[in-house]
């Protein structure tokens, strides 16, 4: 009745006394980055589909233009100013800081958050590996290098080369760990970094980082260094850290989380000693050599795929992934070594005459 020509426009005085008359619930923030719109447009008119895109929290870029255009901020400035809020509310505050490193997006992710769907996915996947080592470690009665019982290698989640046919073993590795310090690593770093990415990001982006890091780790292996079982997550941790830790440089004036500097310098000092390690036991191993050796290609993979896919994903917490050319460009990469991976898995070995470990 308002638009009879149907432009998909009305005028705010006309949008104002709408709400007025019917006294909608509509959340007042999203109301003032509503006007913000209608003014920053040359007529001051309020756009249908903006209207529908803030009030389902549709990630777009119309907070943006809001503030930009309108010159308009939400009811409080800072973030941090805020008194009075409960223990999930302060700590929703704290990953926003802590991930968004632009102020709109950090207030626009404060105020339209909420607690459900909850950040199950990294969750889940700790709490999985913690079973799974639990029961080994019960039914073996091994607690540390439990790749060195002659019955661990058994298991079906662990890759091992001599059983490349079996493809889920490719992504199950994650769950299985070598002892109490693997797995407190790995866990340690999905819960601070991985929880707060899946909250800001959702459960679709984060996943199919962590996956695509786990599933790269393993492929690379298998190319690079073809005699060696694979177990651990390490693949997946360091795609999301190695991300994280990305776009906090590309950001680093823009973001707000505290001591970041010195943050910045143990995680890297706590991932490069992993590696280190990792070269050192695959190298010059002072275990008994009839043992599976670890790999460090599992690390790099991971690492490689956060800093170009993973970065790409969180500098996008306001836009679209299918909008961007780039994102194609590394989908199309990623997808290419994939194909690769999987037809060396099925001919190399065999031309290249690779003497592989008998399999459990």
């Amino acid at each position: 009745q308002l638009d009879p020509e149907n432009t998909g426009f009305i005028g705010v005085e006309t949008f104002a006394s709408l709400v007025h008359s019917h006294e909608l619930p509509l959340d007042p923030a999203k109301l003032d980055m509503l006007v913000a719109l209608a003014q920053g447009n040359d007529e001051g008119q309020v756009c249908y589909q903006e209207l529908v895109d803030l009030i389902s929290s549709k990630r777009s870029s119309s907070f943006k233009r809001a503030i930009a255009n309108g010159q308009r901020a939400l009811p409080r400035d800072v973030l941090l100013d805020e008194t009075g809020l409960g223990i999930y509310k302060r700590f929703v505050r704290y990953v926003a800081y802590e991930i968004l490193p632009c102020e709109m997006d950090r207030r626009w992710y404060f105020y339209q958050h909420r607690t459900c769907p909850p950040p199950v996915f990294m969750a889940a996947v700790v709490l999985s590996q913690i079973i799974v080592f639990l029961c080994y470690g019960a039914r073996l009665n091994k607690w540390v290098l439990q790749t060195y019982h002659p019955e661990y290698m058994k298991s079906p989640l662990v890759y091992h080369p001599g059983h490349r046919a079996r493809a889920w073993r490719f992504l199950t590795y994650m769950f299985m760990h070598v002892g109490l310090e693997q797995l407190g690593f790995n866990a340690l770093l999905q819960l601070m970094i991985g929880v707060p990415l899946e909250m800001v990001h959702g459960i679709l982006r984060i996943s199919f980082l962590y996956l695509a890091g786990v599933l790269a780790g393993s492929l690379t292996v298998s190319i690079t260094d073809m005699r060696a079982p694979l177990v651990g997550g390490s693949g997946g941790v360091y795609a999301l850290c190695s991300a994280h830790l990305a776009n906090v440089v590309m950001n680093w004036a823009g973001m707000r989380c505290p001591y970041k500097l010195l943050r910045m310098v143990l995680a890297l000092v706590c991932m490069s000693s992993e590696v280190g390690r990792a070269v050192w036991l695959r190298f010059s191993p002072p275990l008994p050599a009839s043992g599976p050796q670890p790999s460090f290609m599992a690390h790099l993979a991971g690492a490689i795929v956060g800093i170009s896919m993973g970065l790409t994903i969180l500098r996008s917490y306001e836009e679209s992934l299918q909008d961007q050319c780039g994102w194609w460009v590394l989908l199309l990469s990623y997808g290419t070594f994939l194909l690769f991976a999987v037809f060396w898995n099925i001919f190399a070995y065999d031309l290249l005459g690779a003497q592989i470990p008998p399999p459990p």
